[in-house]
């Protein structure tokens, strides 16, 4: 399982994962590449047969060749397996990152946390497809994460975004439907009977209703009944 997969909790999901670009080995390696630099120049002006004291200083010299050397490929290869073993992820409820070898770096963000991400990517970024990241927590540039030499930095950046504004929105949905919910309808009370002289000043109404012609014969019978029947 790769060190991405690790630390997922229940129903955690990863939506893209990405790691760092060919090149990154090579935009890490630029102090390296100077020390064989430095090597090759020492070679080409040490002398064939120094002699008296020079040949002391050079022998130092060749001691630092060496160093130089064995410090120059050793950075080189360490740039080379870390390239290989950083990976990075955004899933439906933080940012992962995971990189370095002798000093491992492995860091959350949680969206809701997220204020802001960016995404930097020079020419030959541009031309190559990779970029940096640059992830802001709520506090601010005492809290960011810096993701460098990453693959596809605009489709990393655009997955961030998508899912803080779906959790913010199912967060908003959830919390709507709380307030529309409808408090339960309070039980009507029972209606009482009505009282003969209630039922009585009622029928006289709808007699008057009758004889006016509001009401049909036969509406005025079936109220007076259900009245009486009431009482």
């Amino acid at each position: 399982m790769a060190e991405i997969d690790e630390g997922l909790i229940a129903g955690e999901q990863i939506v893209l994962r990405t790691n760092k670009h060919w090149f990154a080995p090579v935009a890490d390696s630029g102090v390296a590449v100077l020390m064989l630099l430095g090597v090759a120049v020492l070679a080409w002006l040490e002398p064939d047969h120094p002699t008296g004291i020079f040949t002391f200083v050079w022998r130092l010299v060749d001691l630092a060749q060496l160093g130089l050397f064995l410090g120059a490929i050793g950075w080189i290869v360490y740039n080379i397996v870390a390239w290989r073993t950083a990976e990075y992820a955004v899933t439906t409820l933080r940012v992962r990152g995971h990189e370095g070898l002798v000093k491992k770096r492995s860091t959350d963000s949680l969206l809701s946390s997220i204020s802001d991400v960016s995404s930097r990517s020079g020419v030959i970024g541009r031309t190559l497809g990779f970029g940096n990241i640059k992830i802001l927590t709520a506090s601010g540039d005492a809290g960011y994460d810096n993701f460098t030499s990453m693959k596809a930095p605009d489709a990393f950046k655009k997955a961030v975004i998508e899912q803080k504004a779906a959790a913010q929105g199912l967060a908003s949905a959830t919390a709507t439907q709380a307030h529309a919910t409808p408090a339960p309808a309070p039980v009507a009370a029972a209606a009482h009977p009505p009282s003969s002289k209630d039922a009585m000043a009622t029928l006289t109404e709808l007699a008057k209703l009758r004889d006016a012609g509001a009401i049909t014969d036969a509406e005025y019978e079936a109220k007076k009944t259900e009245l009486l029947t009431r009482i």
